[in-house]
């Protein structure tokens, strides 16, 4: 048995980082001056979050109406790392505690652990955050460009954790916060897909549901309280 763990929003408290930092730079974008602001809620969970920086980008000018060239995807996609970086530079990132304290008692256990992430900056956030050394094996955003894998909703993250983690994806549990990442999850035909809904939000629950998730939690430590 295994659990493969998204990065932001599930292991790291940096999903509202990426989303506030998308906001500044959509909202500066030219193209989109004048329409209505990005949502760092609805907009974030709908068209960017768990994708590329590319990908995530290019959803979101195009549910504007827009059709971006390729330069205007990477000009909105390198300001949003800009401003991203910056943050993660000067104030850093935790870990979620609760996140922290399920990941101790699997690791206890004796189950594989795995995280995953489109970003080129989870090892950075996970070694900050000092939990690194609570997962055997990171794919992130280097390696998947490095191996041509398939940006989330497409399963190729998650079964590329379960491979190195010698586990077939029927017996590993995804956990995840994004919509198009439970979508990976179900896709990727995984045992479990855990939603997580920092939002605490009805809809935000319907929707993890409505994408694949087996069950949503708003925080990690309800699966440990539950058997309290």
């Amino acid at each position: 048995m295994a659990v493969v763990f998204d990065t932001d929003g599930v292991i790291t408290d940096s999903a509202r980082v990426h989303a506030a930092a998308w906001k500044t730079a959509f909202d500066a974008f030219p193209l989109l001056r004048g329409r209505h602001p990005f949502d760092v809620q609805d907009d974030y969970l709908r068209y960017v979050d768990g994708k590329s920086r590319l990908d995530g980008a290019r959803a979101y000018l195009e549910s504007q109406g827009l059709s971006p060239s390729r330069a205007e995807v990477r000009t909105v996609a390198a300001d949003k790392e800009r401003l991203f970086t910056d943050r993660l530079r000067e104030h850093g990132i935790d870990a979620y505690p609760g996140t922290v304290r399920l990941l101790g008692v699997l690791r206890s256990a004796g189950l594989a652990t795995a995280a995953v992430s489109a970003s080129r900056h989870a090892r950075e956030l996970l070694e900050h955050a000092k939990v690194r050394a609570l997962f055997d094996v990171l794919v992130d955003g280097s390696e998947a460009a490095r191996l041509q894998l398939a940006g989330k909703p497409d399963p190729a993250l998650f079964l590329e954790a379960a491979r190195r983690l010698g586990t077939p994806a029927a017996r590993a549990a995804v956990v995840e916060d994004a919509l198009a990442g439970v979508e990976a999850g179900r896709r990727g035909g995984f045992g479990a897909v855990i939603g997580v809904d920092r939002t605490r939000t009805s809809a935000t629950r319907a929707a993890l549901l409505k994408h694949g998730a087996d069950l949503v939690v708003e925080d990690l430590a309800e699966l440990l309280d539950s058997e309290d």
